[in-house]
C-alpha cells in the first residue's frame, strides 16, 4: 500500500492486498477495506459456473486508487448497476469508464488490468455481474453473439443507460435477500437473472420490425439511442448523429419512429427529464444546478420543460424534500 504520487491525499492499492475472508453463511468471498482507509466491502459470490455477482459497498476516507488485474479463458462481459454514487475504471489499454449512479454500464474485456477509483467520503453501492461467452451464448444464441464481441484486446464500453425499472426491483430485492440461509443462493440466482434479462434485453432482445427493416437498421437505431443516453448532457444535433452512425437524418428519424415510436429530440427530453426527476428526489443539488447536469443553460427553460413533461414544476419535488 503506498500514496499515489500524483496526490498526497489518494491512496493506492493493489486488490490483493486488501483484507480477504470468506462468509460460510453466506458462500461468498469477502474483501474489506483496511480501516485506515474508511468503510467498505465487497462481496464475490459465484452464483453458476461462468456467472458471478460481485456486490461493492464503498465509502472511502480518503480518495483512493484499487489497482486490479483480471484474466479470462474466453472474452468476458460485465454488467455494472450503480445505486449509489460513482467511482472510475481506468485500464491500461482502453478509455476510462464511469460508472455513474443511476446507471447500468455495460463492458467487454479479454483480459482486464487497471485501477478503480473512489472519491473520499462518498457513498457507492455497486452491483457487478460477470459471465462469458458461453454462458451469453446458451442464454441468448450464439448468433448474437459475433456484433458485440469482436476482438477485444482492450476494454471497452458497449453500453451506457439508465437502470430498467426491473432491473432496479431485482437489485433493490437482491440487496435486501428476505430469505432464509438454505434459500438465499437459489435467490440471489433468480434475482441476478432478472436483472441480467432486463439490462441486456436491448443488446439480444428482438425488436419488433414494423414496417420492415434489417438487422442493421436495428442496430442504427440502438447504437444512436446509447449514444444519446452516454451524452444527453451535451447532446449531437440529429445531423451530427446520422452523420456518425453513417447514416442520413431523414432515415435515423424514421427508425426512432420504428423502434421507439418517438423522435430522437423527444427521446433525448425523456432522457433528460427521467434524470431530471431523479435528481431532485435525490434531494442533493439546487434547481439550477440540476438544470445544468441534465443538459440546460437556463434554470427557467428546464422548468418549463420540466413542468410541461410532468405537469407540475421542479419546485414542488424540492419543496418535498
Amino acid at each position: 500500500m503506498n500514496r499515489n504520487a500524483h496526490s498526497s491525499a489518494c491512496w493506492r492499492i493493489d486488490s490483493q492486498d486488501l483484507p480477504a475472508d470468506f462468509s460460510a453463511e453466506d458462500n461468498c468471498a469477502l474483501s474489506r477495506l483496511p480501516d485506515n482507509l474508511g468503510l467498505g466491502v465487497s462481496s464475490v459470490y459465484s452464483l453458476a459456473p461462468a456467472l458471478n455477482y460481485i456486490e461493492t459497498r464503498y465509502r472511502p476516507s480518503r480518495d483512493l486508487a484499487v489497482w486490479a488485474r483480471t484474466d479470462a479463458a474466453e472474452p468476458r462481459m460485465v454488467v455494472t448497476l450503480a445505486l449509489e454514487g460513482q467511482s472510475r475504471y481506468t485500464p491500461t489499454q482502453g478509455e476510462s469508464i464511469v460508472f455513474r449512479e443511476g446507471y447500468t454500464s455495460v463492458t467487454i474485456f479479454n483480459a482486464s488490468e487497471g485501477v478503480r477509483e473512489y472519491a473520499a467520503d462518498q457513498v457507492v453501492t455497486q452491483l457487478r455481474f460477470a459471465v462469458n461467452m458461453t454462458w451469453l451464448a446458451q442464454a441468448f444464441g450464439a448468433d448474437k453473439l459475433p456484433t458485440l464481441f469482436e476482438p477485444a484486446a482492450r476494454t471497452r464500453q458497449v453500453s451506457f443507460r439508465p437502470i430498467s425499472s426491473a432491473g432496479l426491483t431485482a437489485a433493490q430485492a437482491l440487496l435486501r435477500c428476505p430469505v432464509s440461509s438454505p434459500a438465499k443462493s437459489m435467490f440471489r440466482h433468480g434475482q441476478a437473472l432478472a436483472i441480467l434479462a432486463a439490462e441486456l434485453d436491448h443488446l439480444f432482445g428482438e425488436a419488433p420490425d414494423v414496417g420492415g427493416g434489417g438487422q442493421r437498421d436495428r442496430e442504427i437505431a440502438h447504437q444512436a439511442r446509447d449514444i444519446l443516453y452516454a451524452e444527453f448532457v451535451d447532446p449531437p444535433t440529429v445531423e451530427e448523429l446520422a452523420r456518425r452512425l453513417a447514416t442520413n437524418p431523414c432515415k435515423l428519424k424514421q427508425l426512432f419512429h420504428r423502434y421507439f415510436e418517438t423522435t430522437p429530440y423527444g427521446m433525448l427530453l425523456e432522457i433528460r427529464m427521467r434524470e431530471a426527476h431523479r435528481l431532485l428526489e435525490a434531494g442533493r443539488q439546487p434547481i439550477g444546478l440540476i438544470a445544468e447536469l441534465v443538459g440546460y443553460h437556463h434554470a427557467s427553460n428546464f422548468s418549463t420543460a420540466f413542468t410541461r413533461y410532468f405537469g407540475y414544476p421542479p419546485k414542488r419535488i424540492a419543496k418535498r424534500d
